[in-house]
């Protein structure tokens, strides 16, 4: 029989996820362009350092992504993918105690960093690369599944929807039933209804007020809105000016039953998280 114990807890490799609280996932760009720290953190010290700041501020997870998916990035060969990568994979799960999760789409580098020391994959094309279904199956890890309609360079060219928080559900329902037919179950998938991926404002903003329809496919859900340009059209706000908005809707998922919290700004997320917690324990 299984517990109820056994239905949260998460393996991702060596550790394990328990998905009966939420958690902050850091996030780690290796990469010179993306649209908020490119370049940053694009030396394997400057990366581990901050790893280990993200870490010491109470992420529980670090997403570590060596290809910018902000509009219009230009294209990453694997090869170079896997050399921005791999060895921060490997310097962090050799020093730090924390989950590592890799933002990639690319079969080869899905394999690698799995033999590294990676815990999750974590997919904004929601494994449809060629060879991606067959890879993040052969890996054993746990899988999150990203909408996103298009690819980075042309997703916001006029993205349509007649009900986005239904359509968002269906493709990720479709994905899920793609991942059974090569051997991942339902059991090793996170979900994540793509915020700022081929949505306007209006998308993301009504996704968000309905996401809890998308507890219906009986999976854990990962929010990722840190720093994003809802935010900025919402509040008129600048990438360095949209802390306040990115708390706001970090207490928002939390309390609409997110699980995982993918963001840059950790510390100030967890005291948010553990705020909600403080609360909701309560006598």
């Amino acid at each position: 029989m299984t517990s109820v114990q056994s239905l949260t807890r998460l393996p991702c490799g060596n550790r394990v996820l328990d998905l009966a609280h939420t958690h902050v996932m850091g996030i780690l760009n290796v990469t010179p362009d993306s649209f908020s720290d490119g370049g940053r953190y694009s030396q394997l010290d400057a990366a581990l350092r901050h790893a280990e700041a993200m870490v010491a501020a109470g992420a529980t997870l670090i997403d570590v992504g060596g290809e910018s998916t902000r509009p219009g990035a230009r294209a990453v060969s694997p090869l170079e993918e896997l050399e921005r990568v791999a060895p921060i994979v490997e310097r962090i799960n050799r020093e730090l105690d924390v989950i590592i999760s890799v933002d990639t789409s690319t079969p080869a580098v899905m394999r690698e960093t799995a033999r590294l020391g990676a815990g999750l994959i974590n997919d904004v094309r929601s494994l449809r690369r060629d060879g991606a279904l067959d890879a993040a199956a052969a890996t054993g890890l746990p899988v999150c599944l990203m909408h996103m309609l298009g690819e980075p360079g042309d997703m916001q060219d006029n993205p349509q929807y007649h009900d986005v928080t239904k359509e968002v559900g269906e493709f990720l329902a479709e994905r899920m039933a793609q991942c059974a037919s090569v051997g991942i179950p339902a059991e090793r998938i996170i979900l994540d209804p793509g915020f700022g991926f081929a949505k306007t404002l209006q998308h993301n903003l009504s996704l968000f007020k309905h996401m809890e329809a998308l507890h219906a496919l009986g999976r854990p859900l990962l929010v990722g809105v840190s720093r994003k340009s809802m935010i900025g059209q919402a509040l008129s706000r600048p990438v360095g000016e949209r802390l306040y908005g990115g708390l706001a809707l970090a207490a928002l998922a939390s309390v609409k039953g997110a699980r995982i919290l993918r963001v840059h700004d950790v510390a100030e997320t967890v005291d948010v998280v553990r705020m909600i917690a403080a609360v909701e324990s309560a006598e």
